[in-house]
């Protein structure tokens, strides 16, 4: 104890601030503020500043009347001495010390609270007993108050300067955070930045993104608004429809304006951070206008105002979601204060529990403390016994919250001062592992209330924030009822979490249900925002994505690309596997091509069948009976060669395709081009002196020259193959929203000359057989082969411009209309007449009489029959 003595010496001069310096043989004091208050003497006293009044009178500086009693106020102060009295029972904590406490009445004006907290750090004695050192009564160790903001700031910009620890029960300005400015201030009640945050979080739990904002005149409401537009827009929760301070003092043309703009705008939400006067002001005028459909959302501030409560204002404010301070309890407090009694306290310090007194009891002491007298009252005795007056507001403790804040203040002073007394010399957290008297360091206390609710303080002196979220009830007898439906809170190691009973929730609206408060309706999937020039970001028009983009977020801002094999869907909500296209075998286009094909096959079948059959007549044996099998052989591979183009490319078919397109036809082009030669040589040799060309043009020769033909278009496919080779190939260039197979030809210069050599040769057959379109023969084939290289190259010379400008499958299915085409007209033009002759005139399937002149020629040592082309020259046989 005399260590503990020595340590509060020390304390005493340290924060002895006014003129009180050591002077032989006195401390004496300067100056002694008035003030009303409590006082308890212990080994350690605890200040207290709290609002047992309400407004003051002075007259003076030295003679402060605190009128308007606050009987809340002082429950509050009585909880502190309530707190005190457990600590000093407690022989866990604090052992062998005894604490005391001195509590100011602030009346609600800044120029009390602030004398009161100078006098807490500097002691109300006059004089004290002097030996070698100042010994008195000594200076507080810490303060639980002042529970404004804007006093808070006053006192703690002064105390701070000496470290006397501050911590407030009630003040929620952010701005007392900045460890700068207010080093030794605390709080037990979360500050009004984690109180914008928990708000915050309930509009993105509702979806309301459109919201106005009412704030007071005063620190509180102006820091409030700074930061809750601040982290509005950082959390991307929503926008400000609008912003307005509310006045102090009487000014109804200001709160005119203020719901006119609420009327007016779009927002249906509502959040006021204000006081119980600034909010009186403002329904009065909403309840004048009739401004209804609004959803309010109340601060800490007015919460659980009771002045709120009236038959007026509830058919607007019921259904109010709230922040309120998080409600605890605490054992024995009704107890303590049952026992409460004037009788109890020294004449210095028993004002305010005259004044409770007479309030509760509606009663006057004689005589009356201080000059307070009212006429008509009966007098107190002190024995009137508050059990009979249970139903006053005062001793219903099922709700407590700021209490619950003071005694845990009170605690966390006490568990620091038990830090302290117990460290150890050389083991102590300061330098050099020494101990210093309460400091702030001793503040980062971590204790468990017997709520079970946890108490620390983070680098900014506040503590974990808790709230809980109310709701306001008008139920049908006319009563309001205020009922807990969550609460939100931050954990040292996650964010903010809210846990909502929505079943608990009343809306005042006709549904029931939440409103709807945004500026503009959220943008469905497959469209995203597009923002408004000079408007909020909230305030936006939903643009559908653009094709092959989605959106599968509800506010998208941007449309995202689909992969390259996938496109989206047409409500741009999801990107599905592209379309594929090719010329298939099941659609009907590619029915009817295969159907040509095979009809086309089956034609040069039964043509061949019936040259075989009739294969010894005259129409069947003149020009070379075997070359005209080799044609209808070569037309059938024609045929078959188009179903190459029809179906899935593979590697296989794109190489096949073409190689056995163009051997085909080259192989058809050169029998007849064959077959034009013989008849030109023929007749040639039927005049003077040109039997000796015949030699070059019989069977084998004929069969060497079709041979020769097709192995030159054999090379090229083969060198097209091996150097640049056909394959298959997505292409999406065609269309964005498919996917076109295809093969590509590898080798452009391949292609054209596999086409430009069947060319040739077709045009050469074409002008041969013209100019033997007129030699005279029973069955010349010259007109008919000149007719069909017709048909072939009018098809051919119009099937380039078209490939080239036909996308996709429709190029394929232009290749196979022209072969199918040009295999038809070479088929139909050669082998038509000759297969109705057989069929259906066969009386002129004949050799004639007076065509033999022509038929046969004789010379001396030449003899040959049209019939047989069998040439025979000097005994030689062609």
């Amino acid at each position: 104890m005399r260590a503990l003595r020595v340590y509060l010496s020390l304390i005493s001069s340290s924060f002895f601030f006014t003129e009180s310096f050591c002077l032989p043989p006195l401390c004496k004091l300067w100056r002694k503020f008035h003030l009303n208050g409590m006082y308890k003497t212990g080994d350690v006293v605890l200040g207290g500043l709290f609002e047992v009044h309400y407004s003051s009178v002075l007259p003076e500086l030295t003679n402060i009347l605190c009128i308007s009693f606050d009987p809340l106020g002082f429950r509050h102060a009585m909880t502190m001495a309530f707190a005190i009295d457990e600590i000093n029972n407690n022989s866990s904590l604090l052992p062998n010390v005894t604490l005391g406490y001195s509590l100011y009445d602030n009346c609600a004006t800044l120029g009390i609270g602030f004398s009161a907290a100078l006098s807490l750090a500097n002691s109300q004695e006059e004089q004290s007993l002097l030996q070698q050192n100042c010994l008195g009564t000594p200076p507080v160790l810490g303060i639980v108050g002042d529970p404004f903001s804007t006093f808070s700031i006053a006192t703690s910009n002064v105390l701070g300067l000496f470290k006397l620890p501050i911590v407030s029960y009630f003040a929620t300005c952010s701005c007392l955070s900045d460890r700068q400015r207010f080093p030794s201030f605390f709080r037990t009640i979360p500050s009004d930045a984690f109180q914008v945050r928990a708000m915050i979080q309930i509009l993105k739990h509702f979806g309301w993104t459109w919201v106005g904002l009412l704030v007071s005149d005063d620190d509180y409401g102006l820091h409030v608004s700074r930061s809750f537009q601040s982290d509005l827009t950082q959390s991307g929760g929503g926008c400000l429809a609008y912003s307005e301070i509310l006045p102090w003092g009487n000014d109804p043309n200001e709160y005119k304006r203020i719901v006119d703009v609420m009327s007016k705008s779009t927002a249906r939400v509502v959040i006021v951070f204000a006081h119980q006067a600034h909010m009186i002001q403002l329904m009065e005028e909403v309840v004048r206008k009739n401004v209804t459909d609004l959803q309010w959302i109340a601060s800490e501030a007015w919460t659980l105002v009771d002045g709120l409560h009236t038959l007026a204002f509830m058919p607007y404010l019921s259904g109010t979601l709230g922040i309120a301070i998080r409600r605890g309890k605490i054992p024995g407090l009704r107890d303590f204060l049952l026992k409460m009694n004037p009788k109890q306290h020294n004449n210095d310090y028993k004002y305010s529990m005259v004044r409770f007194w007479e309030y509760i009891f509606d009663c006057r002491f004689a005589p009356p403390p201080l000059g307070w007298v009212e006429n008509g009252r009966a007098l107190c005795t002190g024995d009137e016994n508050l059990e009979n007056i249970d139903t006053v507001e005062f001793l219903d403790v099922s709700e407590l919250r700021p209490e619950y804040n003071i005694y845990k203040a009170v605690y966390a002073l006490a568990y620091a001062l038990d830090d302290m007394l117990e460290c150890v010399p050389g083991r102590g957290p300061f330098s050099g592992q020494s101990c210093i008297l309460l400091n702030l360091v001793y503040l980062k206390v971590n204790f468990t209330t017997s709520f079970g609710d946890q108490v620390s303080f983070d680098e900014n002196g506040d503590a974990l924030p808790i709230y809980d979220i109310m709701n306001w009830w008008w139920l049908p007898d006319g009563r309001t009822k205020v009922q807990n439906v969550g609460l939100v809170k931050k954990s040292a190691s996650k964010g903010e979490d809210l846990i909502l009973d929505e079943d608990k929730i009343f809306w005042n609206f006709e549904f029931k249900e939440p409103p709807k408060s945004t500026c503009s309706e959220s943008c469905p999937p497959g469209t995203r925002i597009a923002r408004k020039r000079g408007q909020p970001v909230c305030c936006f028009d939903c643009i559908p994505c653009s094709e092959g983009k989605i959106s599968n977020e509800t506010d998208s801002s941007e449309c995202t690309n689909c992969p390259e094999d996938y496109w989206s869907n047409p409500q741009r909500d999801l990107c599905v596997p592209k379309e594929t296209e090719f010329l298939s075998y099941h659609e009907p286009l590619g029915i009817c091509l295969t159907s040509a094909s095979l009809l086309g096959t089956f034609i040069c079948a039964v043509v061949l069948g019936i040259f075989i059959y009739y294969r010894s007549t005259p129409v069947v044996r003149a020009n070379n009976s075997e070359l005209s099998f080799l044609i209808l052989v070569s037309l059938k591979l024609c045929f078959l060669c188009s179903l190459l183009f029809i179906g899935r490319p593979r590697l296989w078919t794109c190489q096949l395709r073409h190689a056995a397109f163009g051997i085909s036809f080259v192989l058809c082009v050169s029998c007849i081009l064959v077959k034009t030669i013989v008849v030109l040589a023929v007749f040639k040799a039927s005049k003077p002196g040109g039997g000796a060309s015949l030699k070059w043009f019989g069977g084998v020769q004929q069969r060497g020259t079709v041979v020769a033909l097709t192995s030159i278009q054999a090379a090229i496919c083969s060198s097209w193959i091996l150097s640049a080779s056909p394959a298959p190939h997505k292409n999406t260039q065609y269309h964005n929203d498919k996917i076109v197979y295809e093969c590509v030809v590898g080798s452009t210069i391949g292609f054209a000359a596999l086409l430009g050599y069947i060319g040739l040769l077709a045009i050469l057959s074409f002008l041969l057989a013209f100019l033997a379109r007129n030699l005279p023969d029973t069955f010349n084939e010259a007109k008919l082969i000149t007719f069909s290289m017709l048909i072939f190259c009018a098809v051919w010379v119009a099937f380039v411009p078209a490939y080239v400008n036909s996308p996709g499958k429709y190029a394929d299915a232009v290749e196979v209309f022209a072969i199918l085409a040009s295999s038809f007209g070479l088929l139909i033009a050669l082998f038509g007449p000759k297969c109705y002759i057989i069929l259906l005139r066969p009386e002129r399937n004949t050799k004639k009489p007076a065509c033999n002149q022509y038929l046969t020629v004789k010379s001396n040592s030449i003899q040959f029959d049209l019939n047989t082309v069998q040439i025979q020259y000097n005994s030689k046989t062609f």
